[in-house]
């Protein structure tokens, strides 16, 4: 390349002193081998996030940025989150490319050189897609296919099997900043820029150290978010839920009127009982859905910070 462009490779970081260091050598060495094959320019750089973890997360990104002059680090003020924290590093950091990776590195680090050479064919998205889910367990592998069915289902554009693993030119960072919502999905975020896009596949590897912060639970919260912040869906299902039972009540009235013309008006209170139970959690499974996007727009409207930086490297 006659100009290579400078790289910032996006790391959050909550709760890594386990992995950090050896996270960190790999990509260092990675970093080293772009620009010696000037693939990207000598400035390039790695930014750890540190999302408020409670562990030396930050004191080992501080030891590290010292180290080499390859490295550099924000700490938010707190735990924003991992889509806040991925964010901060995108809008705060100064590159032509952005990476975004996780910092155990399941997500093929090699692949970087592949995306920057699609980015010098002409697309400002790459997205890195998975192509097996070997190293993940049956449980974790059925949600997650799951939930990419799931999300078309609900009519969200994601790109299947891809997770926050992608490159970004500076351009699509920019453009990505004329989004501000507070409920983060950049899963469906990114693909509404439109841009030209293609996507990179790899195999994910098994964690080296540490264990998943995204357990099932928060898979769940997170597919929730998801589809809540993208689609109506949620809200038509209550609506077809409400015309679906009064079709029934009136199915039920006219099985009463006739019940009562020939002589069958036996009280029956385990009907009675099942009709009261299940209108009630009819009722209140769709006010459940109202009220989950009453409250997203409660968020949004108090337009607060998505992320506070309490300190750069």
């Amino acid at each position: 390349m006659e100009n290579p462009k400078q790289l910032a490779i996006i790391v959050p970081a909550y709760n890594e002193e386990e992995i950090l260091k050896q996270s960190a050598k790999t990509l260092v060495d990675l970093l080293q081998s772009l620009i010696e094959d000037k693939l990207i320019a000598a400035n390039s750089y790695i930014c750890f996030v540190n999302d408020g973890s409670r562990d030396q997360t930050w004191q080992i990104i501080e030891e590290l940025s010292q180290e080499s002059k390859y490295i550099k680090g924000i700490k938010l003020a707190r735990n924003f989150g991992h889509q806040s924290a991925l964010l901060a590093g995108l809008f705060e950091m100064q590159a032509e490319l952005y990476v975004s990776i996780d910092a155990d590195l399941q997500d093929d680090e090699k692949v970087i050189r592949e995306m920057v050479l699609q980015n010098n064919g002409g697309f400002d998205v790459v997205y890195g897609v998975r192509a097996k889910r070997e190293v993940d367990g049956f449980l974790k592998r059925a949600t997650a296919l799951g939930f990419y069915k799931l999300m078309a289902l609900m009519g969200v554009q994601t790109v299947y099997n891809h997770a926050d693993f992608r490159l970004l030119s500076n351009r699509a960072v920019e453009a990505l900043k004329q989004f501000p919502e507070t409920n983060l999905f950049l899963r469906g975020l990114v693909p509404l820029i439109g841009f030209v896009s293609t996507s990179v596949f790899y195999n994910r590897k098994a964690r080296l150290a540490g264990e998943t912060k995204y357990p099932l639970r928060k898979m769940l919260s997170f597919a929730w978010e998801g589809i809540t912040s993208f689609s109506v869906q949620p809200l038509k299902i209550a609506t077809v839920m409400g015309f679906l039972m009064c079709f029934v009540s009136f199915i039920l009235l006219l099985y009463s009127l006739w019940a009562h013309y020939y002589g069958h008006t036996e009280s029956g209170w385990t009907s009675l009982i099942f009709s009261i139970y299940f209108l009630g959690g009819v009722q209140l499974f769709c006010i459940g859905i109202i009220g989950e996007y009453m409250g997203k727009v409660y968020k949004e409207v108090k337009h607060r910070p998505r992320f506070i930086i309490e300190k750069k490297l």
